[in-house]
C-alpha cells in the first residue's frame, strides 16, 4: 500500500481491558467543492465499523477480519462518493475488541495482538481539477462511548440503546464532552490491500419453530446450525433488557450450552423506548456487530409482549466466497450429509478456516483445513480466503522458525513439526493448484513449502523415518480414550512417515513444475528415501501393514507407498477390517478422508458404500439420523438418547470429518481431474449403495461442468456438459462393454441397457458357507449385525480358513443354548429385505 500519514488512534481513557465499552470516534470536516470521487479506507486494532454522515459505510462486517496482524493487517476500501456533501461532513468509526484484544483459546488469555483498540481511517476526496484532499485519523479526532458496551467474540455483545448518542456520526453533534485521542504505534508496513473476500451477511433464516421448554423458557429453532447472529425487531418500554443466548443443541426439551464451553455466547439489548411524535411506541431494530456465534437455537429472555416468528431473524455470516460445487443423489441421508459438509464449511470460514464457530476456541487449526482442503476447493472458490491464510502461515513460519499448529498463532507453547497439521504448508498449496491449475499458487508458497520439508528432513532418523517428536497421529480415532484424542490405534509415527511420503512427493513435483531443477532432484530422492524407509519398517513383503488398522492401510494405499501386488493384498485386508468393524468408522483425522478412496482404488467399491451408508455410531450417517445439520467433531457428539457426549470436545460444527465429500464428488458424482484445473477431466460415476441417481455441478476455472446419471426402468442415462477449452474421458457407468469415450466441450448424452443380471439378488441359505456370505458385503453386513445383536464383541470371521466349510447352521450347532430368535434374525438377514 502507498505510504500514508494516518495514525492508529485510541481514546486517552482506553485500557483494552475485558468488558470495556467499544470506542466511538468522530471528526468533522468541511467541503467547499463537490467531489467527483471519494474513497474511505479503514482498518483497526480490533473490529471496525466505519461511519460517514450518519450511516455505517459498506456492507462488510467483522472487519478487518483476522490475519497475522503485525505481518498483515487488511485495509478495506469503500466508494463513498454519494455519501459526502457540500458543507459540514463527519467521518467516524466504532471499534470493538475483536480478535486483536479479546480472549482467544481455552487458556482464558486476551490481548494477544494489541493492548488497546485503535482506529485507522483515510478518506481521499478527488475533485474535477485533479486535486485530492485527504482526511486521516489523527489527533484532531474525538473519542467517546455509546450503546455498544461489553463486546467479545466468544461472549457476545451488550447494547444499551439509551446510551447511544443520537447523531454522533452526523454534522451538528456536540462532541465537546468527548475525550481526546492519542496515537498507537503500529508498523505501517503491515497494512495491506485485502486478498480475501470480506465477511458479509450472506443469508437470512426465519425460525422454523418457537418452543416453550418444560422450564417455561422461550427458545427459537432456526432449523440450521450456522455462524452469525440474530437481528431483532421489538417494541417495548425504555430500559427493557432482552437477552439472547445461543445454543447448538436441545436436551430434554431445554437449550443446552455445554458445546460452547466457557464462551457465554449471549447478546443483550436494552431498549431506548422509541416513540413517534404522538407518543406511540415504535419498533426498534438491532443486531450485534462485534461478535458472532455458532448456533441453531436462541433462548430469549425478557421479551416484551408477544414473540412472533418475524420478531427475530438469524443472519448467516461468513466470508463471501462464490459457491462452486453441488451434489445431490437419490438418497436423502446422503444429501443431508453433503449439506452438512457445506454448512460446516460456511460456519468455519469466517475470515479464515477455523475448527468451530461456537466455543472458546474458533482457531485456524492447520490439521482441519489440511484434511478438508480438496472438499473446500470443490465447494467454494477459496483462492482468496486460503491464499491469504497461507501468507499468514508463511509470515509466522519465518518469524517463529516453525509452522504453527494454529494460524494466526496465539498458542502459549511452540508448535513442533507435525504431520497433517504443520505439513499444511505443503499440501494446501498443492491441493489448491490441483483445483485451479495456477502455478502462482505454488510459486507464492514455495519458500514456505521447501522450508518445512527441509526442517523435517533434518529430523529423520538414520533410516529415513520420522520416528521421534510429538505427533497428533490419527486424531479423534473413535477408539481413542476420551481424555486422549491422540491416543488412537495407529502408531503416530507410522502416520507421520506415511504423510511424509505424500508431502515429499508433492514437494518434488512442485519444484519440477516451477523449474527448480536442483531442488526437484533433491526432493525426489528424499521422497524415494522416506518411502523405502516406510516400507522397510511398516510393510511386509506380501503387503500387510503394521498395526493392522484401517488408517494404516488407507494411508499406505492412498499415498501409493505399496507396489501393485502389495496393494491388492492391502486392499483386501482393509476391506476385512472395515467389515469386521461392522462398517462403522474406525479412523480419525488422518484416515477418515482416505479410507473410502483406498477401498475404491483396490476394487472394494461395495465396501466403501457400506461404510458411507452405515447409520449406527460411529458412522458418517449416524449424526444425520440424529438430526445434525452440520458435521460434528466426534461421530457420537450426541448419544443415541439425545444427551451430549460430555468429553469437552463435542462441537456440533466441525468440518474436518466432512472430507468424505471429496470422495462423493469423484465417485458418486463422477468428476475428477486428469490435469490440474480440469482442462482435461475424467467423468466416471460409480453407482452403488442402492443409489439410483446423482447430479453433480462444478464451476471450474474454465466454466461449468455438469454430470447427471440415472438408473431407471432397466436403463442407464448419463448426461454430461463440459466447458469450452476442456476435454473429458468418459467411462460410462455400468456399461455392458465397459465403454470409454473421449469428448470435447459441449453437452453429451448416453442411454443404454443395464448389464444383464446387475442388481439381481443372489439367494443365500443357512447352509451357504461363511466365506461365500462374506464375499457379498451387503449380506455379510446384515448377517454380522444380526449376530452382534445377540453376541456383541464376538465376531463372525468370514476370512478365516474354516469359513470355506462352515455355514450358519454349523455356527448354530456350536452355540448351545442360543437365543431362540438368533436363527430367525440370521434367516431374515439372508433375505433381500433384511440385507438392505
Amino acid at each position: 500500500m502507498p505510504s500514508t500519514n494516518a495514525l492508529f488512534i485510541t481514546p486517552l481513557t482506553s485500557t483494552g481491558a475485558e468488558d470495556e465499552p467499544a470506542a466511538y470516534f468522530r471528526k468533522a470536516f468541511t467541503l467547499s467543492d463537490q467531489p467527483v470521487k471519494a474513497t474511505l479506507r479503514s482498518t483497526a486494532l480490533g473490529l471496525i465499523e466505519p461511519h460517514l454522515n450518519g450511516n455505517a459505510v459498506g456492507d462488510e462486517v467483522l472487519a478487518p477480519g483476522w490475519t497475522s496482524y503485525r505481518h498483515r493487517l487488511s485495509v478495506s476500501s469503500h466508494d463513498v462518493t454519494d455519501q459526502v456533501v457540500l458543507g459540514e461532513n463527519v467521518v467516524g468509526a466504532i471499534v470493538g475488541e475483536g480478535w486483536a484484544l479479546g480472549r482467544l483459546g481455552w487458556e482464558e488469555k486476551r490481548n494477544h495482538f494489541a493492548d488497546r483498540p485503535a482506529a485507522w481511517l483515510h478518506l481521499d476526496i478527488e475533485y474535477t481539477d485533479g486535486r485530492i484532499e485527504t482526511i486521516i485519523s489523527d489527533l484532531d479526532f474525538r473519542a467517546g462511548t455509546g450503546g455498544v458496551r461489553a463486546n467479545s467474540i466468544y461472549d457476545g455483545e451488550d447494547f444499551n440503546a439509551q446510551l447511544e448518542p443520537v447523531g454522533w456520526d452526523a454534522p451538528g453533534f456536540d462532541d465537546s464532552e468527548w475525550a481526546a485521542v492519542e496515537a498507537v504505534e503500529w508498523p505501517e508496513a503491515s497494512l495491506i490491500e485485502p486478498t480475501a473476500p470480506p465477511i458479509r451477511r450472506v443469508e437470512e433464516l426465519t425460525p422454523v419453530e418457537i418452543l416453550t421448554t418444560p422450564s417455561g423458557k422461550t427458545v427459537l429453532d432456526f432449523g440450521q446450525n450456522i455462524s452469525g447472529w440474530v437481528r431483532i425487531a421489538v417494541t417495548g418500554e425504555a430500559g427493557t433488557t432482552i437477552t439472547l443466548r445461543h445454543a447448538e443443541l436441545m436436551i430434554a426439551g431445554e437449550a443446552d450450552f455445554e458445546t460452547s464451553r466457557t464462551a457465554r455466547a449471549t447478546d443483550t439489548y436494552t431498549m431506548r423506548g422509541a416513540t413517534d411524535a404522538g407518543g406511540a411506541a415504535q419498533s426498534e431494530t438491532w443486531e450485534p456487530r462485534f461478535t458472532f456465534h455458532g448456533f441453531r437455537y436462541v433462548q430469549v429472555d425478557g421479551w416484551p409482549g408477544e414473540l412472533t416468528a418475524d420478531s427475530l431473524t438469524a443472519i448467516v455470516v461468513h466470508s463471501d466466497m462464490p459457491r462452486t460445487g453441488w451434489l445431490t443423489t437419490s438418497d436423502p441421508l446422503i444429501n443431508q450429509l453433503h449439506s452438512n459438509s457445506v454448512w460446516s464449511m460456511r460456519g468455519n470460514f469466517v475470515g479464515l478456516p477455523t475448527d468451530c464457530p461456537q466455543r472458546d476456541e474458533r482457531l485456524g487449526w492447520t490439521g482441519d483445513i489440511n484434511a478438508f482442503a480438496p472438499t473446500a476447493a470443490f465447494l467454494y472458490d477459496v483462492r482468496g480466503v486460503l491464499g491469504s491464510w497461507l501468507q499468514d502461515l508463511a509470515a509466522e513460519q519465518v518469524e517463529k522458525g516453525y509452522v504453527p499448529w494454529v494460524v494466526p498463532n496465539m498458542l502459549s507453547t511452540p508448535s513442533s513439526p507435525t504431520a497433517l497439521w504443520s505439513d499444511v504448508a505443503v499440501s494446501l498449496p498443492w491441493a489448491m493448484y490441483q483445483e485451479y491449475g495456477d502455478l502462482d499458487i505454488l510459486a507464492s508458497s514455495y519458500t514456505s513449502m521447501a522450508t518445512f520439508i527441509r526442517q523435517v528432513e533434518g529430523l529423520l532418523d538414520e533410516t529415513g523415518l520420522w520416528s521421534s517428536g510429538f505427533q497428533y497421529g490419527d486424531w479423534l480415532d473413535p477408539d481413542a480414550p476420551a481424555d486422549n484424542p491422540a491416543g488412537g490405534k495407529t502408531d503416530r509415527h507410522l502416520v507421520a512417515s506415511a504423510y511424509l511420503c505424500k508431502t515429499t512427493r508433492e514437494m518434488a513435483q512442485t519444484a519440477a513444475l516451477l523449474g527448480h531443477e536442483d531442488d526437484a532432484t533433491h526432493f525426489a530422492a528424499l521422497a524415494d528415501r522416506v518411502r523405502a524407509a516406510f516400507r522397510r519398517e511398516y510393510v511386509s513383503e506380501s503387503g500387510r501393514v503394521m498395526n493392522e488398522t484401517a488408517t494404516a492401510y488407507a494411508l499406505a494405499i492412498a499415498f501409493d507407498i505399496l507396489d501393485s501386488d502389495q496393494r491388492a493384498k492391502a486392499g483386501n485386508r482393509l476391506a476385512e477390517l472395515v467389515a469386521k468393524a461392522g462398517y462403522k468408522i474406525a479412523t480419525g483425522f488422518a484416515g477418515t478422508p482416505l479410507v473410502t478412496d483406498a477401498l475404491t482404488r483396490t476394487g472394494h467399491l461395495d465396501t466403501a458404500y457400506l461404510l458411507l451408508m452405515e447409520t449406527q455410531a460411529p458412522s458418517f450417517l449416524y449424526p444425520v439420523t440424529m438430526g445434525a445439520t452440520t458435521i460434528w467433531e466426534r461421530w457420537d457428539s450426541v448419544l443415541p438418547d439425545g444427551t451430549l457426549n460430555s468429553t469437552g470436545m463435542t462441537s456440533l460444527n466441525h468440518y474436518a470429518l466432512g472430507a468424505v465429500s471429496d470422495w462423493m464428488h469423484r465417485v458418486i458424482g463422477g468428476l475428477s481431474r486428469l490435469e490440474p484445473g480440469y482442462r482435461r477431466m475424467r467423468i466416471a460415476p460409480q453407482p452403488g449403495g442402492g443409489l439410483t441417481s446423482a447430479h453433480l455441478t462444478h464451476q471450474t476455472v474454465h466454466g461449468l461442468a455438469d454430470v447427471e446419471w440415472r438408473i431407471e426402468e432397466g436403463e442407464v442415462a448419463l448426461d454430461v456438459t463440459i466447458p469450452d477449452g476442456t476435454t473429458a474421458l468418459v467411462e460410462l457407468p455400468l456399461h455392458p462393454r465397459g465403454s470409454v469415450v473421449e469428448i470435447a466441450a459441449g453437452s453429451h448424452s448416453w442411454r443404454y441397457a443395464l448389464p444383464q443380471g446387475w442388481g439381481e439378488t443372489v439367494l443365500y441359505t443357512m447352509d451357504t458357507t461363511l466365506k461365500e456370505l462374506a464375499s457379498d458385503p451387503v449380506v455379510w453386513r446384515a448377517v454380522t449385525d444380526a449376530f452382534q445383536k445377540h453376541f456383541p464383541g464376538i465376531p463372525l470371521d468370514g476370512s478365516a480358513p474354516e469359513a470355506a466349510a462352515m455355514s450358519l447352521n454349523i455356527v448354530m450347532q456350536y452355540i448351545p443354548g442360543a437365543p431362540a430368535d438368533l436363527e430367525a434374525d440370521l434367516r431374515s438377514a439372508l433375505t433381500p429385505e433384511g440385507a438392505r
